[in-house]
């Protein structure tokens, strides 16, 4: 499985951005994919998960109400729309998948695919 990521830049604070995540050589849709974000001298964190064939998703409780990840099964993509930015959402960015339904794995070690990160950087 591959895993490529897009869409950072720099937003101002308030601002949008979409983040996006296209996965191939993948043998099924029994795959969930998620974001994972790093700031600068901080651990990789949880931002949100989705299973790729279903409707079920997750967040960290940070960007709840904020930020909303969603899937387009056909094309094996998953995005991240990142409203309401704060300095503090400055990160790099990361997509991550591994195989199965659950969507409420929070830990990095739990996914086994990784695209390259990324960086959203939000300006105050």
């Amino acid at each position: 499985v591959q895993l490529q990521a897009s869409g950072g830049g720099l937003v101002p604070a308030g601002g949008s951005l979409r983040l996006s995540c296209a996965a191939s050589r993948l043998a099924s849709s029994d795959y969930t994919m998620a974001w994972f974000r790093q700031a600068p001298g901080k651990e990789r964190e949880f931002v949100a998960a989705s299973r790729l064939n279903g409707a079920r998703t997750n967040y960290a409780d940070s960007v709840k109400g904020r930020f909303t990840i969603s899937r387009d099964n056909a094309k094996k993509t998953v995005y991240l729309q990142m409203n309401s930015l704060k300095p503090e959402d400055t990160a790099v960015y990361y997509c991550a998948g591994r195989w199965g339904y659950s969507v409420s794995y929070y830990s990095s070690g739990e996914y086994g695919n990784w695209g390259e990160g990324t960086l959203v950087t939000v300006s105050s």
